[in-house]
């Protein structure tokens, strides 16, 4: 009797090993990659790389970043992994339908991360500093326009929107199209405590700018 309930014992835990090791291999098939760009991130010299990988098997086609530093050895080692940066291209609250904007654009430039995406009526660009052991937002760019449909007039206003996070300073300016000279400029300010992290950074940030 002992032997059978051993026996059964045995059974359930490899059935739950199983089970769990079955869930964790489904939660990562992040195995098509779309986006890869390399520089020197960490100031030292050597090509550090970001990538860009989507998750086929997912109905929704979520995307995870990777971002891995150079060491001293010159081996790359992981920094960065985070699925939150991008938003899938099904989401799920938009019932299985195309979130309508295509998949964001990075580019590595005197040691500046930027990410370009579109938004509503325009897009944004986010440029990260990677410091203090993090890579920190430093300034946001925002060009959006008025223009209904797509269509643009000569009554069209382009308005960009340029955020020093840095030096709080948020400058914005608007431009009818065609006019040679810019309609209007405003200067504001805003205390930022914190630089906010690419490592918390989340695609639904875009609505805080």
């Amino acid at each position: 009797m002992k032997n059978k309930y051993y026996y059964f014992v045995l059974i359930f835990i490899s059935f739950q090993i199983n089970f769990f090791a079955q869930n964790s291999k489904n939660k990562n098939h992040y195995d098509y990659q779309v986006r890869e760009e390399t520089g020197d991130l960490n100031n030292d010299g050597k090509a550090d790389r970001i990538t860009v990988k989507m998750d086929t098997v997912d109905e929704t086609r979520p995307f995870k970043v990777q971002i891995f530093l150079s060491q001293p050895k010159g081996k790359l080692t992981l920094a960065l992994s985070s699925d939150k940066i991008i938003e899938p291209q099904y989401p799920f609250e938009n019932q299985g339908k195309f979130s309508g904007y295509q998949i964001p654009n990075f580019f590595i430039e005197n040691g500046i991360l930027s990410m370009w995406s579109e938004i509503k009526s325009g897009n944004i660009t986010y440029n990260f500093k990677y410091q203090n052991g993090n890579f920190e937002l430093i300034n946001v760019k925002k060009l959006t326009n008025n223009a209904t449909k797509g269509y643009t007039n000569e009554n069209t206003i382009f308005t960009e929107m340029n955020f020093d996070l840095v030096n709080g300073i948020i400058t914005e300016t608007d431009e009818i199209l065609g006019a040679k000279e810019p309609s209007s400029k405003r200067k504001k300010t805003r205390l930022v405590r914190t630089l906010p992290k690419l490592q918390e950074f989340k695609f639904s940030d875009k609505n805080l700018y």
